[in-house]
């Protein structure tokens, strides 16, 4: 008996060290459990509420059980007794349905209402009850990045979003291969990216300035695993002059150094059919207008000219097995190579980086800069009434002076 017991102890303290250890897998700035965001809060919520429920129906039960065990366990002087049996009764059978019905309820209520605050993609309204500019950003997933344009703005961008705090994101998402799941855990849930022309929409609403790490969160091939990007979320302000400083680059700029000059001419030359610098259509490889200011090469790897080096060299086959470069018909010198390094190091048009997105400096602004062309319209359009007003007052002095002719 002793050498039972023993073994099933070791199991179940196996179990709990194994459990502990686990527990403590993963990484911290990828998780739901510290929410940033409007969509992020909501999920916490219904996580915390399906544990109370969970905690409350674990702790009935093993009351209950204790009771039962204690009271009714069999007795020396009465092997023999056998308690009051309760089948048939109708009185515990309904309680034992409805209180499971009032749980699921509780949890279910908050649930559907979620859901469908999670799926709203309308405009914003403001306290005047008027509808606020909706910035909409078209999400490309690719094997194995992820490729932003922010319609109407002439801005592209590739692994990292740049997005305004305090206010709503529209994303429209596509893929250009496989299936893929954009997951920003401290903002937002997961949304699945499917290929075929099929659209999936979300929103993202951060609440804090910051640097937040998104995950692809669907299977989609060798380097799924690391198909990370970053949501950089600073204040509308800073947000509206990252916008202005992109809009500048078009892709000619002339570096300041030689070297650099050089790498421009041989990026030109073997690069430019495949990635883009500027607000160029989204291409087979990821956009690297703003490449300078990365904190990670290729969503994971140190971001140096080494390894950049490396990665132009080896086409990124071992740091991302099965991505698209690995096809690339380029050969190149490393004296090449480290030239057009030079070159995408040095592609820095905005001051607004990752690197001081918490600066701790609130910049507040209502976007209006950025939606030029409806402020045009709505100016057309009053200018529009004003000359049929001049026009309907010219008409009605003609009339009358011909009437008193």
């Amino acid at each position: 008996m002793m050498k039972g017991w023993m073994s099933k102890f070791k199991a179940v303290f196996a179990l709990v060290v194994l459990a502990l250890v686990l527990s403590g897998c993963g990484e911290p700035f990828l998780s739901a459990l510290q929410p940033k965001g409007e969509g992020a809060e909501m999920i916490y919520d219904l996580m915390i509420l399906s544990i109370v429920i969970m905690l409350f129906v674990f702790v009935v039960v093993i009351v209950i059980y204790t009771f039962v065990i204690i009271k009714y366990r069999q007795k020396k002087q009465d092997p023999d007794f056998i308690p009051k049996q309760t089948e048939g009764n109708h009185a515990l059978e309904t309680l034992w349905t409805v209180i499971p019905i009032i749980l699921l309820l509780i949890l279910a209520v908050p649930t559907v209402q979620y859901t469908f605050a999670l799926a709203d993609t309308s405009p914003e309204v403001n306290e005047e009850g008027e509808e606020q500019d909706s910035l909409w950003v078209n999400v490309t997933g690719a094997q194995y990045w992820w490729h932003f344009e922010y319609d109407g703005l002439e801005v592209s961008t590739s692994q990292e979003l740049y997005i305004p705090t305090d206010r709503r994101v529209y994303l429209s998402m596509s893929s250009q291969d496989v299936i893929h799941s954009f997951w920003v855990p401290s903002i937002n849930g997961k949304m699945d990216v499917n290929p075929t022309g099929n659209t999936n929409e979300m929103t993202l609403l951060a609440q804090e300035e910051g640097v937040y790490w998104g995950k692809c969160a669907e299977l989609c091939g060798p380097s799924h695993s690391i198909m990370d990007f970053k949501v950089v979320a600073v204040s509308p302000g800073e947000f509206e002059e990252w916008v202005q400083d992109m809009q500048q680059v078009t892709g000619e700029e002339t570096p300041e150094s030689a070297t650099a000059q050089e790498g421009q001419e041989l990026f030109a030359d073997n690069c430019m059919s495949c990635h883009a610098i500027g607000a160029d259509p989204n291409k087979i490889g990821p956009n690297l207008t703003n490449f300078g200011d990365r904190t990670k090469l290729a969503g994971v790897v140190d971001y140096n000219k080494e390894n950049l080096v490396e990665w132009i060299q080896t086409k990124g086959e071992e740091m991302k097995p099965g991505n698209h470069m690995m096809d690339a018909g380029y050969e190149l010198e490393d004296e090449e190579a480290e030239k057009i390094a030079e070159y995408l190091m040095g592609l820095s048009p905005s001051d607004i980086t990752t690197e001081n997105a918490e600066d701790s400096v609130y910049k507040d602004s209502d976007l209006s800069s950025l939606f030029p062309e409806e402020e045009e319209e709505e100016g057309e359009q009053s200018e529009d009434e004003e000359d049929g007003e001049e026009s309907d007052e010219e008409g009605s002095s003609e009339d009358e002076e011909n009437d008193e002719e």
